[in-house]
């Protein structure tokens, strides 16, 4: 097993954050087979593959908006108004995901990336571990 953690800097904006290109270079460090495996260890940051650039990644934000609004009705309160929610996110977009990979290649569909997704905007860096087993 090889391990490598990168740190992404989110901002103070909720994001969906590609991190495809760091996750085909880890990968391709290996030149061989295996199972990438991505993970946050923050408790309101997830993990998505989706298709990004079209839209997907806007749509993804404003879904979850109206799944989630950042209003006072969550009872995990503190920082910014609404941020209970964010502690919430990761039951709904879980803060890992695993790609396989074969000859150091990640074997994604054609639209698909791999992305952080960010609803805390009280935390503007992250720490990604990933794995390659």
């Amino acid at each position: 097993m090889r391990s490598h953690e990168i740190s992404v800097h989110t901002g103070r904006h909720e994001v969906v954050h590609d991190l495809t290109a760091e996750c085909a270079a880890f990968a391709a460090s290996a030149e061989r087979d295996g199972l990438l495996h991505v993970f946050v260890p923050h408790a309101t940051a997830g993990i998505a593959i989706l298709e990004t650039g079209a839209g997907s990644d806007d749509d993804l934000l404003a879904a979850l908006q109206d799944l989630l609004p950042a209003d006072d009705r969550w009872i995990h309160r503190h920082g910014t108004r609404g941020h209970g929610r964010s502690h919430v996110m990761p039951a709904l977009i879980p803060p890992y995901a695993s790609v396989p990979v074969i000859d150091g290649r990640l074997t994604l569909g054609t639209w698909q990336s791999i992305c952080l997704v960010d609803l805390n905007v009280d935390n503007p860096d992250r720490q990604v571990r990933l794995s390659l087993l």
